[in-house]
Order: C-alpha cells, then structure tokens, then sequence
C-alpha cells in the first residue's frame, strides 16, 4: 500500500512539475507581478520526459490497483474496507488532476481577458508594424501572457505573439506608443526582447 501511495505521490508531482512553466504566467497574471512569468521556462525541455514518467507512473498505479488479488488462505478478517487514499476513486481524481495539468497549455488562454479597444487611426501613415524577437516563451500562454501586457498600452492596434517563432508581430499608432514602450512591456513579462525589425 505504500509503494501505491507513493506512484500516485509520484505521479501528481511530474504532471504538476511538467506543466509549471505553463502554470507560472497564468499565476503571475493573477498575483499582478508579471515579471516571474519565464520563471519555471528552464523546464520546457524536460516536459516531453515528465509528461512520459506521470502516464508511466500512473498506468502502473492503475494496473497494481486493477490486477487481480491472489487468493490468501487465511483466518484472519479481510474484508476491512480500504482507506479512500488507496481506493480507485482517490486514483481516478488524482489521474483527472494529472490530466488536466498536462493539457494546461492549451487551455490556457482563457485566463487571460481580451483587452476590447476603440482605435480611431487619424492617419495611415502613423501606423507602424515591428517584428520584435523574444527569447525565454516556452508554450501558448506565454504568448497570450505576452499579447496582454502589451495590449495593455494605447495605441496597440494589433499584437500576434507567437512561442514557436520566438517572436510578436506588433501594429502600432507610432503617435500614441512606440517600440521603447512595448518593448518594456514585453520584458515587464520577463521574457525578453532580443531584437526587433521594422516590417512597415
């Protein structure tokens, strides 16, 4: 039972670990101190091996609890009812948990609120477009974490960061913010601005 204990105790912990850098922008957004956002980023290359060891884990968990008992010619009483940490209920919840910290990155997005704007563009010509590259996104809701920070500022007519390219396409009112601002905003996340380019 406590070699049981301890694979669920196992389990929990990888899926909690392998979704931490995901986890982490989310709960910097709600604490408002969004600079610890990248945090927990050094862990992106190990989740592919957490997310392997928490199924690995639990799929064994699951077997020792569902394989069938040998039977023990024995006087004494068994059938004590177990306690609810060794029952298949307290393992279905904690693989439930599992799975919903896994699949955090791409729900993760919800968090976030959709900053609604009016944008009244007085003239074209004022509209500017910078790519900016930005080290240390590791998933999807470093990108959103990203796109409301800086939709955060006056002026942002669009923003589209992405963690795959390593980057956030940004259209801007050059007479209500310029890239000085958004790139503080960007780094304000904890990720950080490593270069930018004009695109128009």
């Amino acid at each position: 039972m406590k070699s049981e204990n301890k694979l669920i105790g196992t389990g929990l912990l990888t899926a909690i670990t392998a979704s931490l850098c995901c986890i982490t922008p989310v709960l910097a957004l709600i604490a408002g101190t969004s600079g610890i956002a990248s945090t927990f980023s050094w862990i992106e290359p190990f989740r592919p091996y957490l997310i392997g060891l928490t199924i690995l884990v639990l799929g064994f968990a699951w077997y020792q609890k569902l394989k069938p008992q040998k039977e023990i010619d024995c006087e004494c009483d068994t059938d004590e009812k177990p306690k609810f940490i060794q029952s298949k209920t307290f393992l279905g919840i904690v693989t439930t948990f599992a799975i919903v910290m896994l699949a955090f990155p791409y729900y993760s997005g919800i968090f976030y609120q959709k900053t609604e704007k009016q944008i009244i563009v007085v003239d074209k010509l004022d509209i500017k477009t910078t790519e900016f590259k930005i080290s240390g996104m590791t998933c999807a809701s470093c990108a959103e974490h990203v796109n409301h920070e800086v939709n955060k500022l006056k002026g942002i007519l669009n923003s589209k960061a992405s963690y795959e390219n390593g980057n956030a396409i940004i259209e801007f009112d050059r007479t209500k913010t310029n890239e000085t601002e958004i790139e503080k905003s960007i780094n304000s996340t904890g990720y950080k601005v490593a270069d930018k380019k004009q695109i128009n």
